[in-house]
């Protein structure tokens, strides 16, 4: 067991409870417990259902078409509602009794509810975030979202994608209203933030129809393209597209128009301070925004101490590379020339971004054929590779991944952001694609959407720590099956695996130590052979994220010495791709839990 004194308090409480639960158990029939465990799953996926005739855009992402033509409610009224929700939800699960539960169920009570008094105790810093920024503002998202989720496969779809531009004032006005009350009270994203999201905001209404320009703007080149392949009169089709020029220029365009004149408004009154220490309880809402994301009691002090410690590691990991490659010079001087060193990189033009996607295709391709020499449980579900759109690429992040649709519909799809090649560097191509793709995302994700037995609520939660440590400890795993031969691309690996435990260091030196952007840049360059791009887009996305970025190298480093434990407890009974079902078959947990999920088996095994 690895437990801390407080942990170990837990943890010998959870044991007293189980044994009296076990105690208790005795007095139900299997059948009992069966009809019991039976009728939550029930409530689980009423609920769950609940959520989704809730959402428009939840049911677009299941594949569904039910409201097909509607937006969310993003009305500050919202988080009331859903506070309610939650406070009924939980005095529901207070009356269960979780003895009369089969393992399985108990385990989609404890997770259900933990998620509810998280929402409730968190309820308080509902406006501890900023909506609109570089990441993932809904100025973005919005496009975004109906370019990448919304089919046209009939008229009638068509007809939706433009109710829903219609509706794109409603909800611009219901997003002008959340930032003006997080302004009130002293929630304003630094000036820097306002520069970019300006600017993405700006280029969704460039081009036809909004202007004269010889280039369609990118929502109306999505529904044209959509519209054009659908098997009706080139009349029909006209009509339409005739429509959703219209609806762009009478109601996307002032939409926009007006988020625009108020962020250029609210700029001025905005400053430079970077962390979350410059809110009001910020240093409180900061602890629970770690908390929450790494699913530990970690400090910020032990976090950003942890960050120091795996820098020096890889660092020096790095140096017997560079000898092995016989490189003359410093660490520092490896990383410039690894920056710099045009073989490292593919051209800035449109075959070399060509070449990247295929290269990177191939790579997942060649991964997919040795899976079963590490897993069991491999998902049923496509993998794509996209470059980003050029709508959103300046301003987003270098790589990530989209889920499947539930239904197979829609693949899942590793987007690579192609806008600046500099920052792409081939040595890292491989444990870019293995965290993004195979195996690493779209193994964890689409395997947890396709879990039998199990309620819907469970196959769509995401736990930072879990779900981005299973992608970093992705990046390890090919290694350990003999790839990564080429020297310069295990740098790769390990540069990618430096950047995410700088993370730790720069976090909490934003959120906790008052760094400014600029000494978090600073730090990076310092510390890392990324391109200043690299450097400047991680700051500011630790900026608008407070602690998310965390959860990678703690989410990692957990799964790792689980494995090290079971290695060391099973011997010669230690199965990889059993350990593998076992992090993976019950989808995203909290690291508290899947300890001790990993613990029973090791248990299990040996007794």
């Amino acid at each position: 067991m690895r437990l801390n004194f407080l942990n170990k308090f837990i943890f010998l409480g959870c044991l007293v409870l189980l044994v009296a639960c076990n105690q208790k158990e005795e007095n139900y029939s299997p059948e009992e417990i069966a009809e019991q465990s039976a009728e939550l799953n029930q409530y689980f996926e009423a609920e769950f259902q609940k959520d989704v005739a809730d959402s428009p855009m939840m049911q677009t992402r299941l594949g569904q078409k039910t409201n097909y033509g509607k937006w969310d409610d993003f009305s500050h009224l919202k988080y009331a509602q859903d506070l309610e929700k939650a406070k009924k939800r939980l005095e529901y699960l207070k009356k269960v009794d979780v003895a009369a539960l089969n393992k399985q169920t108990r385990l989609s009570y404890d997770l259900y509810r933990q998620n509810l008094e998280n929402e409730i105790n968190d309820y308080d810093f509902r406006f501890y975030d900023y909506p609109v920024n570089q990441m993932f503002g809904y100025h973005a998202e919005l496009p975004a979202f109906l370019i990448n989720m919304h089919q046209i496969d009939s008229v009638s779809d068509a007809r939706a994608y433009i109710s829903r531009l219609e509706g794109i004032p409603r909800v611009m006005e219901e997003v002008i209203g959340n930032l003006k009350i997080r302004e009130q009270n002293g929630i304003v994203p630094p000036v820097f933030v306002f520069d970019r999201v300006l600017e993405s905001s700006r280029n969704i209404i460039k081009g036809k129809p909004f202007g004269k320009s010889s280039e369609n703007s990118a929502l109306l080149a999505d529904f044209k393209s959509k519209v054009d392949k659908l098997d009706i009169s080139e009349q029909e089709k006209k009509e339409l597209i005739y429509k959703a020029e219209t609806t762009l220029t009478k109601a996307v365009k002032p939409a926009y128009q007006n988020l625009i004149v108020f962020l250029e408004t609210q700029q001025k009154r905005a400053n430079n301070d970077a962390g979350a220490w410059k809110f009001p309880k910020g240093d409180a809402f900061y602890a629970k925004a770690l908390k929450r994301t790494t699913t530990t009691n970690l400090s910020a002090e032990e976090i950003h101490e942890i960050g120091l410690a795996e820098v020096a590691r890889i660092h020096s990991e790095m140096e017997k590379i560079k000898k092995a490659v016989g490189f003359k010079g410093t660490l520092q001087d490896f990383f410039e020339y690894m920056r710099s060193d045009e073989q490292f990189y593919y051209a800035n033009d449109s075959l070399g971004r060509e070449k990247y996607l295929t290269v990177a295709t191939d790579i997942i391709n060649t991964m997919k054929a040795r899976l079963d020499n590490l897993f069991l449980t491999k998902p049923q579900a496509k993998l794509v590779v996209k470059a980003v759109e050029a709508f959103r690429e300046k301003s987003a992040g270098k790589a990530f991944y989209q889920q499947p649709a539930i239904d197979g519909s829609r693949p899942g799809t590793y987007y690579a952001n192609l806008y600046d090649m500099s920052a792409m560097p081939t040595y890292q191509m491989e444990a870019l694609a293995y965290h993004e793709g195979i195996p690493g995302h779209h193994m964890q994700i689409a395997i947890a959407q396709e879990l039998e037995n199990i309620p819907q609520f469970r196959k769509f939660s995401f736990y930072t720590a879990y779900v981005e440590g299973w992608g970093l400890y992705s990046e390890l795993l090919p290694k350990e099956i003999g790839f990564y031969k080429d020297p310069y691309s295990d740098f790769g690996r390990l540069a990618m695996e430096l950047w995410r435990s700088c993370r730790l260091v720069v976090d909490t030196g934003i959120h906790a130590k008052k760094w400014t952007r600029q000494e978090g840049i600073e730090y990076y360059k310092q510390n890392t052979p990324n391109a200043e791009s690299d450097c400047i887009k991680m700051v500011e996305r630790h900026i608008v994220m407070p602690g998310q970025a965390t959860a990678y190298k703690i989410g990692m480093n957990k799964i790792l010495e689980l494995r090290e434990t079971a290695k060391e407890e099973l011997g010669e009974d230690f199965d990889i791709r059993e350990f593998h079902d076992v992090i993976l078959l019950d989808g995203a947990l909290p690291l508290n839990i899947l300890e001790e999920k990993v613990d029973n088996w090791i248990s299990r095994k040996t007794n």
